[in-house]
């Protein structure tokens, strides 16, 4: 682990890697604010925690929050192939071994496929206080992937033109043949606060995946659709305002 550094003189910005029980190197950034809640940021398919928008977010959050990131493996600076969800659960309890002695409340926000990762996680992990789901699937074999819907200025063209969009991005696929478990299968067994967030133009993982998530959630839940917001990740870039809000209100009512 290297030794905290101070970044832009508010937060204490610690790096380094966590080795998963299935001895993959995960690469995390921990923003030190000071704070007695942290926020775990979870990015989906193809980002990773260097991600323009997510460090964004997390400086939108820094206020009121510790900050944690990490690369799924085959992401980022982690190491290995990503499984498409089937292994990538031990990256996420690596995560929470290192830290839940740290903190007495963390929330998780996580998008798309790591969305999935988190609810198939959570449904027997209860280390977590409160989750945000944004564009996740409800199954993965139902992934309605629409390239017809695509918006070649806002998505194609940022992601493989515009400087600041190419950053952070990249996958290192794996066999995506392993078995998966299926969130709409977990969901139902999470007990803690969870708020859904998708836009209504979602060309990747239709509305639909939230709805059906939302009506098996148990307990405390809240579904946001914003409109014409496209997936994921890109719902911070289009719409960072309203989805800084909704974050914020949400953590402040559940940590």
């Amino acid at each position: 682990m290297k030794t905290p550094s101070l970044e832009t003189g508010i937060s204490a910005v610690v790096s380094g890697t966590l080795t998963t029980v299935d001895h993959q190197k995960i690469s995390f950034q921990h923003f030190k604010n000071g704070c007695q809640a942290v926020i775990i940021i979870a990015h989906g398919y193809y980002n990773s925690k260097q991600c323009v928008v997510l460090q964004q977010l997390a400086k939108a959050l820094g206020g009121e929050y510790d900050i944690f990131m990490f690369d799924f493996r085959g992401h980022g600076k982690s190491s290995g192939l990503f499984t498409w969800t089937s292994r990538e659960g031990n990256d996420l309890r690596a995560i929470l071994d290192f830290i839940t002695p740290q903190y007495p409340k963390i929330g998780l926000i996580a998008f798309s496929v790591g969305a999935s990762i988190n609810i198939n996680v959570l449904a027997d992990d209860k280390r977590v206080d409160s989750l945000i789901c944004v564009s996740a699937p409800s199954n993965m074999a139902r992934i309605d992937y629409r390239f017809w819907a695509i918006d070649l200025k806002n998505d194609a063209v940022y992601t493989l033109f515009n400087p600041t969009g190419r950053i952070g991005k990249g996958v290192r696929p794996g066999p995506f043949w392993l078995a998966k478990e299926r969130p709409i299968d977990n969901i139902g067994k999470i007990t803690i606060p969870i708020m859904f967030i998708h836009g209504s133009r979602d060309w990747v993982i239709r509305q639909w995946h939230s709805e059906a998530l939302y009506q098996k959630a148990g307990g405390i839940k809240k579904i946001i659709f914003i409109k014409n917001g496209p997936h994921a990740e890109y719902l911070m870039r289009d719409y960072p305002r309203q989805f800084v809000t909704e974050v914020k209100n949400w953590f402040l009512d559940t940590l």
